[in-house]
């Protein structure tokens, strides 16, 4: 079994702060399918959440670190990993949302401990919003590392970077938020210094090949990349690329029921 490492992330910001990422989530068709393999996948263990018996939290030691969600086959919803973004108040970023083209699939709906938004950017990247309405009770991600972050692959960096900004108040100077520095071809966007995502350009909306059009993609760093990758193959996932770099190595796998997610041995996304 293997599993995702704090070492292989020690500068990236955790999820947390009022406009970092603050949560991922997976729609799953199989939740037991999705725990199985993940656990074996990344180490996870899961409880059932309290949206239902469809829905169960993944914990890596007692912290936790992604939703599982199981819709029925009979309802048309993307199998896939979703990031949600912590906001102050889920009508006024719903409503930047619209104002700037993008779309409002659904809510603001109350969701436990907070308000939900599902919706997606000018281009068709799909991402959420997550109001926090009461305080949490788990503890949090540890200073120093992240369980995972976030690339999107957008039409126009720049572009996607000033919509993000202006729902998400990111480079507003505001204590805990974000800031976006444009480095080379990308956008680095870094919470209270650590990296938290990068957004790149080049991806096609019309594209038929779901890499290529605009998209989150989470990634989970991992201890050993090679035993990862041959792991999730023995337990019914696809290896779907794999992009070597100077900094390290990131390989885009499908899991069985067809979401895509990302283990790396980078040490942060920028």
């Amino acid at each position: 079994m293997t599993g995702s490492d704090p070492r292989t992330a020690s500068s990236a910001a955790p999820l947390t702060g009022p406009a970092a990422p603050c949560w991922v989530t997976l729609m799953t068709r199989h939740r037991e399918t999705a725990e199985r393999f993940y656990s074996q996948v990344l180490g996870w263990s899961f409880r059932p959440g309290r949206l239902g018996s469809d829905f169960s939290v993944a914990y890596r030691g007692q912290v936790p670190v992604a939703g599982l969600f199981a819709v029925s086959s009979a309802f048309q919803v993307a199998v896939a990993w979703t990031p949600y973004f912590s906001v102050e108040d889920a009508n006024v970023a719903a409503a930047r949302i619209r104002e700037r083209s993008g779309t409002v699939a659904v809510g603001p709906l109350t969701l436990g401990k907070g308000r939900g938004v599902l919706a997606s950017d000018r281009d068709g990247a799909a991402f959420g919003l997550w109001e926090r309405t009461e305080p949490p009770t788990s503890p949090p991600a540890p200073a120093d590392h992240a369980h995972s972050w976030l690339r999107l692959r957008t039409r126009n960096a720049f572009d996607a970077a000033i919509f993000y900004g202006e729902v998400l108040d990111w480079a507003s100077g505001r204590p805990g938020g974000c800031d976006v520095a444009y480095e080379g071809e990308e956008v680095i966007v870094r919470c209270e210094g650590h990296p938290l995502a990068r957004i790149s350009s080049g991806a096609v909306e019309a594209a038929a090949d779901p890499l290529v059009r605009p998209h989150w993609l989470v990634q989970f760093p991992v201890a050993d990349l090679a035993e990862t990758v041959a792991t999730a193959e023995r337990h019914g996932g696809t290896l779907v690329e794999d992009r070597t770099g100077f900094e390290g190595t990131e390989v885009t796998l499908r899991d069985p029921d067809g979401a895509l997610f990302a283990v790396t041995d980078v040490r942060s996304p920028a």
